[in-house]
């Protein structure tokens, strides 16, 4: 038996369900604040069709989330230096950090909607897996370093999104200084005199 297709304006209701979402996420004071009926008005669907499409709020934030960060996955799995495979890890561990870092400052508040929901811990969410097993992967290939599952994690900790949005909207440090600062404690991990700019071209 064929696969059934999406209806044509289901799959249009999703995307303008994803647009509106997206808006409403960048331009929030509190990712709490957008709630499920203020998409479902943006988009101009009814709340069953976001329901029905993603189950529930949760749903909906990691789909989009997802969506978002599909250029990032693409340029880990497939993309040039220092970000893809052909890069050596020492290089590959301060671009992905970078990449993420940035991907968080830009989508701060939809990545705090991520973190924030639901009940479970964030570390047990299918994205935080991903990266941490890659970033775990990574530096075991890096002669000399131990513990690599807990430093993964310690590294992934300095670009969590309640941190970011802490650095960058309460204390306003600017963006080239975070990552500045996250290039140099990486490598002060790494044990590399590698910075950011050096080791890997922006």
């Amino acid at each position: 038996m064929a696969e059934r297709r999406p209806r044509k304006d289901a799959t249009r209701n999703r995307a303008a369900v994803l647009t509106a979402a997206d808006a409403l996420f960048a331009q929030c004071q509190s990712p709490e604040d957008v709630t499920m009926a203020d998409i479902a008005a943006a988009a101009g669907v009814g709340k069953g069709t976001l329901f029905r499409a993603f189950g529930d709020r949760t749903g909906l934030i990691r789909t989009l989330y997802e969506a978002r960060l599909e250029p990032i996955r693409n340029a880990v799995e497939e993309g040039p230096p220092p970000l893809g495979p052909a890069a050596p890890p020492i290089q590959r561990v301060p671009a992905l950090l970078d990449a993420v870092l940035c991907f968080k400052l830009d989508n701060r508040h939809l990545a705090l909607a991520l973190e924030g929901a639901g009940s479970d811990s964030p570390y047990r969410t299918e994205h935080y897996e991903r990266w941490h097993t890659l970033l775990r992967d990574l530096l075991n290939l890096i002669p000399g370093l131990i513990e690599s599952d807990f430093t993964a994690h310690a590294l992934l900790a300095a670009t969590r999104a309640d941190l970011v949005e802490y650095l960058a909207d309460e204390k306003r440090v600017p963006r080239e200084e975070m990552r500045e600062q996250l290039a140099n404690f990486t490598a002060t991990i790494l044990g590399t005199s590698a910075r950011r700019g050096v080791a890997a071209e922006d």
